[in-house]
């Protein structure tokens, strides 16, 4: 079942939802997993308070520690914000237990509906295989469709809450979860996830190279210009969003990969590109420097 988690301690996401009790089962079961129920309400409902009270219920009856921590996010708050909160409780749990890894509860539906919902965002090319396990975030579950966890759940006599916030249309992944994932045959699904692997070696061999252009470059901070325009428009883009992720930046607006590629061909030495409110590229005659903003 989990042949891609290795023995260990680890945090368990655990919502109070099918998926995640589905997935607390399945480890405790295990011996070699030590782990730490870990839940965040997000303070989006006025009954979340219920679904954190069922949680640590649940782990007090399998003799595990619970963890929690709440939000008040509010009503109005949006997926990614939740989203980031959430992770940053999970990674904080995390460091306070020691563990090895946090383990969370998405499948293979999950996977489907986030390669759709990228699409439908004009995604990168990572867009489509951005759901996956991690050195850090394990989702050993992600070959298993949702069919498969409601009968496990139901053959096993397990209970769980039902999130009614799951079922509102104006969040865009209900959109695509009970609307267009319903809708695929069974055989468009396999040419979805068929894709969606294809996608994901492809991805693998382009990061590798992208890494060894990097190591062509003058320094870690810095790119040669001249050798950056030489680059075709696509493969200059992907080269700078590596660059800058090696880096530690990833919050940049759409357009930031754009300006850099067309600025590097048109500024002068002297002059620099914004890349975010932290950090700017300055041009020089034979390279492109990158450089943190005094605060």
């Amino acid at each position: 079942m989990f042949d891609n988690l290795q023995p260990g301690r680890y945090v368990v996401a655990v919502s109070g939802g099918v998926d995640s009790v589905v997935l607390l089962d399945l480890l405790r079961q295990n011996p070699e997993y030590q782990l730490v129920v870990a839940h965040y309400d997000h303070g989006m409902r006025e009954d979340s308070a219920t679904d954190r009270k069922f949680v640590g219920k649940i782990a007090k009856q399998h003799g595990l520690p619970f963890v929690y921590d709440e939000g008040n996010l509010g009503a109005s708050a949006s997926e990614a914000n939740a989203r980031e909160a959430r992770y940053n409780f999970l990674y904080k749990v995390r460091l306070q237990t020691n563990a090895d890894g946090i383990v969370t509860a998405h499948h293979q539906d999950d996977l489907l509906e986030t390669a759709l919902l990228n699409l439908l965002r004009g995604t990168h090319r990572k867009g489509l295989t951005s759901l996956k396990s991690t050195d850090i975030i394990k989702r050993p579950l992600l070959h298993m469709p949702k069919q498969h966890i409601m009968k496990y759940a139901r053959a096993n006599g397990l209970v769980w809450r039902e999130d009614v916030t799951n079922l509102d249309m104006k969040y865009k992944r209900n959109y695509v979860r009970h609307r267009l994932i319903t809708k695929l045959t069974p055989t468009q699904r396999q040419h979805l996830l068929a894709h969606v692997r294809r996608m994901h070696k492809i991805n693998q061999e382009l990061d590798v190279e992208l890494a060894n252009l990097l190591h062509l470059q003058p320094s870690k901070t810095e790119l040669d210009r001249r050798y950056l325009i030489s680059l075709p428009y696509d493969v200059a883009s992907e080269l700078i969003a590596v660059w800058l992720a090696k880096n530690g930046i990833r919050n940049y607006d759409k357009g930031a990969i754009n300006r850099i590629v067309v600025h590097a061909k048109t500024l002068r030495p002297g002059q620099y590109i914004t890349v975010n409110q932290c950090h700017f590229i300055l041009v020089q005659k034979q390279t492109l420097a990158l450089k943190s903003r005094d605060r």
